[in-house]
């Protein structure tokens, strides 16, 4: 009898901790700051606590001071986790990063490698707070249906019940976490394909997992585009569905497609039949409920001729975009048209750094080379959403106030040097190239 008092008093906390829509957690091995949780590198993550350093080992626990938040932090020299099972919904992240014992050097992501805070520096006894701001979602659209992820998708971050966050680089240090879920922040709807999703493992990366650093904590990203999705097996999957069901009016739906539905060779398909009807879709529903969409031209594949110009291989599928965001009055992001300016920028021959082009053992278990013309890496997704900042600065000024000052605009003919661009590599590598070309 007492076993089972005390193992439903158990699933109860658990219960408790999982419905819970805000946190406080304070870092390390000293005092514990009134209203915080105390979290130590002992504090590992499991179903029935809710929260705790996750899939890797954790940081060290340290104490250098008497001050609740400021007297102590978990560091490490490389990644680790930590997670919280939340509701679904966005979260504002607040967290007090650095430590009195040596400087530290933080790079924070979220879920599957969303960027956030890009390489904070604090001297020895420094402290700085950052805010942002992050969306958590669960696969249930409703109590009957799903959406329809892939095999692929089954252990991705972005699906389950928690909120993780990853702390990285050459000194991660943090003090103190508060989390708690806000219905005030504009949530932006990412859809698209392999260029567009947050890729979960090393080296992939697409746009739209770089786009959150540079927002301020009043705008979420919420990036639903998956690998191999054309605008319409994104829609069938459920994704628009669920999508519709968490939009609330003043949000925008950004939509990508393009590379996979041009291999769609049905008689009915093509950019101006089934592409152009689908992707109205996404602007009917959209404004049905108050949201505001926007149209992206798909990006240029790494395709060039024999005097270093890009082949056009999207065929008119960039066009139909055009037209269609004219015909319906949609704001555009010309991202095709700016993506050909950076790869000749570039060049043939320094573009490759911007794609996942590795030769063979760069990664474990990787016998082959790399060689992908469509898929970015780091610093390739960098570039990428710097230009759909600048596309934002020019055709959806209201978004546009929301971009934090430390971006100063973006000349895609003057790409940032791929030797000054630095991202510290998460733990996990996959070497299977994503669905989708």
């Amino acid at each position: 009898m007492k076993n089972n008092v005390l193992v439903i008093g158990f699933l109860f906390m658990a219960m408790q901790v999982s419905a819970q829509q805000s946190f406080k957690f304070d870092f390390g091995s000293g005092t514990v700051q009134k209203g915080f949780l105390k979290v130590d590198d002992k504090t590992l993550y499991s179903n029935g606590l809710g929260y705790g350093f996750d899939f890797v080992a954790p940081p060290q626990a340290v104490t250098f001071g008497k001050d609740p938040l400021k007297g102590d932090a978990c560091m490490s020299d490389h990644g680790f986790y930590f997670s919280v099972d939340v509701p679904e919904g966005n979260y504002r992240v607040k967290l007090l990063l650095g430590n009195g014992l040596s400087p530290s050097l933080t790079t924070v992501r979220g879920e599957s490698r969303r960027l956030f805070i890009e390489k904070l520096a604090t001297k020895k006894g420094e402290f700085k707070e950052v805010v942002f701001t992050t969306n958590v979602r669960y696969v249930e659209i409703d109590s009957t249906e799903k959406v329809r992820i892939k095999d692929r998708e089954k252990n991705k971050a972005n699906w389950d019940h928690k909120l993780t966050i990853e702390f990285n680089d050459a000194a991660p240090s943090v003090c103190s976490m508060e989390i708690e879920r806000v219905e005030d922040a504009v949530t932006v709807f990412l859809c698209g394909n392999s260029t567009v999703v947050d890729q979960d493992n090393e080296p992939w990366c697409g746009w739209g997992q770089m786009l959150p650093r540079f927002f301020d904590d009043k705008v979420c990203i919420a990036n639903y585009a998956e690998s191999g999705e054309a605008a319409n097996s994104f829609a069938s999957a459920g994704r628009l569905k669920k999508i519709m069901t968490k939009i609330k009016p003043g949000d925008y739906v950004f939509v990508e497609f393009g590379h996979n539905d041009q291999k769609q060779k049905g008689p009915n398909d093509g950019p101006w039949a089934s592409y152009t009807t689908n992707m109205r879709r996404y602007i009917t529903e959209t404004r049905a409920k108050g949201g505001i969409p926007v149209l992206v031209t798909s990006m240029h594949r790494r395709n060039f001729d024999s005097e270093g110009k890009v082949n056009n291989t999207l065929g008119e599928y960039p066009d139909a975009v055009r037209k269609l965001a004219s015909d319906e009055k949609v704001d555009l992001i010309d991202l095709n048209a700016m993506s050909k300016i950076l790869y000749e920028a570039w060049g043939p021959e320094e573009s490759v750094k911007a794609f996942v082009h590795y030769p063979a053992n760069t990664f474990p278990n990787q016998t082959k080379a790399l060689a992908d013309n469509t898929h970015f890496n780091s610093y390739g997704g960098y570039e990428l959403a710097k230009c759909i900042l600048e596309g934002i600065k020019i055709a959806v000024s209201a978004l546009a106030t929301h971009i934090l000052p430390d971006f100063k605009g973006f000349d895609p003919a003057h790409p940032d040097p791929a030797a000054t661009f630095s991202m510290p590599a998460s733990p996990f590598v996959e070497i299977v190239k994503p669905d989708g070309n």
